[in-house]
Formats: structure tokens, C-alpha cells, sequence
């Protein structure tokens, strides 16, 4: 058999997260939503985020993990961890594997930022590792596959209005508002001193015309998670299960199918031996995800090339925001460096993809 497979080195933000997140004022408003009281022990930072903090810690027995922005907050830090914590809480119950919410704080002064604790969750990142058990079998690798789409199937049919979200986001409008949505979002960066602007990102003009040009008719709503890949997910040691979807920084109302175009943008091209995670052999064909997708939603499928661009387009202006951050001195540099790779890889995969 072989060892563990080693971890993919993913740079982590904030790693000084003592020096503006208060234990002893966190205990402080523990004891007051009368949350297991003594002190704060084993505090540690949970890998697999680059931007948010995720800190795990125990107190009197009982462990937990604190959500929280980053050192440096941006414009919409605390709107997001607000609408997580209340998406998160709305889906208790559903079929949607998700951490369970313990208690949220949407006051900004308390840690100086709105966050939430929410129960562990056992499990593993596959792009961060992959136990021996996952590494030798290929069964378990094309179950792990299955899962993930099943997870995004299962959270397209949430009754969002039986569950009090109706107003998560703004459904009128939502594809034709996409292209202009990022791309605002790519050249807001010019505020940070020592972006080098969208030159340095091929294609943008480009793929955002053809976007535009091939936008889907319509399409049916449902929540979708927004950032859906190997990096927001967790499996089970011991088998091929999802235990949960992580990371929810962009969950909104809007076409679930942005959901497969994100996994999409993310799957290697058919009879690639190297993925997102390895090894590869085993996980279902890019053919097969957007049927099992079809098949678990009714949905149609007939544009899924169109929502994998759109990924690559959306989640490159997202990561880039790092970089030009990190240019400013408001990011760490390798953080920066490594997702603007990110990004120039998602706009070439892009163009591969209209051209």
C-alpha cells in the first residue's frame, strides 16, 4: 500500500491572527450565549483558505471553529459572513452536507468583525491530501466525484422561500448582469497601489464579448454556493462520502448551474493523467458529471460550456483581488503571487475553451 499522499501547498492568509483577534473577548461573549465557559485552549488556524480565518479551538471539551474576514477587511467582509452564517443555518436539515452554525455574531465590534462558530467537521481536503485509502482505489476517487455534483444537485433543491432566503439575492437580470458584475470587479483593483491592471490577465476582453455573445435564454433559481471546487470540500477518512461543503463566502440566489460550470472549470479535459487533486485516474469523465447533474436536477445542461467560461471569468476577478492587494502591502506576497497564477490560468482556459 501506498503512504499518504503529501499535501499541495496552498498559501494561507493571515497567519498573525493573534494580533487582532482577542481570545479572552471571544470567551467573553461565549459565556454570554452561555457557550461552554473556561478558558479558550488548543487555538490553531484550519488550512485550505487564503483569504477568511478559520480557527479551531476547545473549550471546556467541546470544540469548535470560529469564522472570521481577514486582518484587513474588505468593503463586503462582514455582509459575507453574515449571509453565510445565515444561508448555513437555513439549511439544517436538508440533504446538503454543511457544517452546523452553533452561534453567530454579526456585530462588528465585538472581534472587530461580524464571524460565527460552527461544529467541526471530521474529514479531508482532497487538494490539500489524499489518504491511502482514497490514493490506492480508484472506485472510491469516481464515488468522491459523484459526490460533488451530488452535493450542488442537493442544494439546487432547496426550497430557498420555505427556508426564509427569498431575499439572499437578486434574481432579475442575474445572467445578463454577470460579465459587468466582474468585470467592474477587475478594475475596481486600480485602487491598489502597484497592480499592474488587467494587461497582465489574458483574454479578458475577449471571453467577456463571447459571454455576452452565448448567454443561456433562461433559467430556473436556486441557491447556489458559488466556489465550489476540491479546496471547499470535505471527505471522509474512511470512505468515499462528502461530509461537507465549506467556504460560502459566495452563496447567493441566482442559477444553480453556475455550480457545475464552476466544478467544470476546475475538471481536467478527458484522459488528463494530472488533476485538481492526484491521483487522477478514476474520477468520473467531464461527460459524466454533467449527466449525473441532469440527472439529479432535471435541469437542462445544454449550456454548460457557457457557465464552465463564466467560472473561469468569475473566479479569476476573484482571486485577482488578492493579488492587487498583495501588491498594496495589504495581503501576504506569496498568496498574491500564487492565485494571480490563478487567475492567468483560468482566462487562458477560457480562451481554449470559446476559441
Amino acid at each position: 500500500m501506498a503512504e499518504d499522499l503529501p499535501k499541495t501547498v496552498v498559501p494561507r492568509g493571515d497567519t498573525d491572527w493573534q494580533s487582532f483577534l482577542s481570545l479572552d473577548t471571544l470567551a467573553t461573549w461565549m459565556d454570554g450565549q452561555g457557550l461552554a465557559p473556561g478558558p479558550i485552549e488548543n487555538a490553531h488556524l484550519l488550512g485550505g483558505g487564503t483569504q477568511n480565518i478559520l480557527l479551531k479551538f476547545t473549550r471546556a471539551g467541546r470544540d469548535f471553529v470560529l469564522r472570521r474576514p481577514p486582518k484587513h477587511l474588505r468593503a463586503n467582509s462582514n455582509e459575507t459572513m453574515r449571509r453565510e452564517a445565515r444561508v448555513l443555518t437555513a439549511l439544517k436539515g436538508t440533504d446538503v452536507p454543511h457544517p452546523d452554525v452553533i452561534a453567530a455574531c454579526g456585530d462588528e465590534a465585538v472581534l472587530g468583525a461580524a464571524f460565527y462558530l460552527m461544529e467541526p467537521i471530521e474529514g479531508f481536503t482532497p487538494r490539500e491530501e489524499m489518504p491511502a485509502l482514497h490514493a490506492n482505489d480508484p472506485a472510491i476517487r469516481r464515488q468522491m466525484g459523484f459526490e460533488m455534483v451530488d452535493a450542488i444537485a442537493a442544494l439546487s433543491k432547496v426550497d430557498y422561500a420555505a427556508k426564509g432566503l427569498s431575499n439572499l439575492g437578486k434574481l432579475d437580470n442575474f445572467l445578463q448582469r454577470q460579465v459587468g458584475r466582474w468585470r467592474s470587479q477587475l478594475e475596481s483593483y486600480a485602487e491598489f497601489e502597484g497592480w499592474p491592471g488587467i494587461a497582465g490577465i489574458p483574454g479578458v476582453d475577449e471571453v467577456g464579448a463571447w459571454l455576452g455573445a452565448h448567454r443561456p435564454p433562461s433559467f430556473v433559481p436556486g441557491i447556489l454556493h458559488g466556489d465550489y471546487h476540491f479546496g471547499n470540500v470535505l471527505f471522509d477518512r474512511h470512505s468515499g462520502r462528502m461530509t461537507a461543503m465549506v467556504d460560502w463566502e459566495l452563496t447567493t440566489l441566482g442559477d444553480p448551474l453556475v455550480d457545475l460550470g464552476w466544478l467544470l472549470c476546475m475538471w481536467p479535459e478527458d484522459g488528463a493523467s494530472e488533476g485538481p487533486v492526484m491521483p487522477w485516474k478514476g474520477f468520473p469523465t467531464r461527460a459524466e458529471i454533467v449527466a449525473r447533474y441532469a440527472d439529479k436536477t432535471g435541469r437542462d445542461v445544454s449550456h454548460a460550456d457557457w457557465y464552465e467560461v463564466l467560472a473561469c471569468y468569475k473566479l479569476g476577478a476573484i482571486l485577482e483581488g488578492t493579488y492587487a492587494r498583495a501588491c498594496a502591502g495589504r495581503a501576504p506576497k506569496q498568496t498574491g503571487d500564487f492565485l494571480h497564477a490563478s487567475t492567468v490560468n483560468l482566462f487562458t482556459r477560457a480562451l481554449k475553451k470559446i476559441l
